[in-house]
């Protein structure tokens, strides 16, 4: 089944592309009502939500933090700062076979895993 991009969908795309810094759906709406004032905050959600699904951008998942939308698809890690929330993407490779290292003792076919390291990024460590 083919799916067809509506015009929604591709401003969405186009702000996660443009934003490059891990942004939230809310900060994804308000870039886009600043251009497309009458688009709804619940069309960019969804179309976040089905970009996500399609493989054309990345769902972090944050703890305790609202989820982030990433323009770099492919597999990696990400870290959050403690100070100011802001996240940024971890330069390390990914470890496909993680899960396979991990023995669980509570029956679960692990399946792939997430990591969220945690830190005082650069700019946060300046203001002391």
């Amino acid at each position: 089944m083919i799916q067809r991009h509506t015009i929604q969908c591709a401003l969405v795309l186009e702000a996660v592309n443009r934003l490059h810094d891990h942004a939230t759906a809310d900060e994804i709406y308000e870039a886009i009502a600043r251009e497309h004032p009458h688009i709804g905050r619940g069309t960019v959600y969804r179309n976040l939500q089905k970009l996500a699904e399609a493989g054309d951008i990345l769902k972090v998942e944050v703890p305790g933090g609202a989820d982030r939308y990433d323009h770099l698809t492919y597999k990696h890690y990400h870290v959050k700062c403690t100070k100011c929330g802001r996240v940024f993407d971890v330069d390390m490779p990914y470890e496909p076979n993680l899960a396979d290292k991990i023995g669980d003792k509570h029956g679960f076919l692990l399946t792939g895993h997430t990591i969220m390291f945690t830190g005082v990024c650069p700019d946060c460590q300046k203001k002391g």
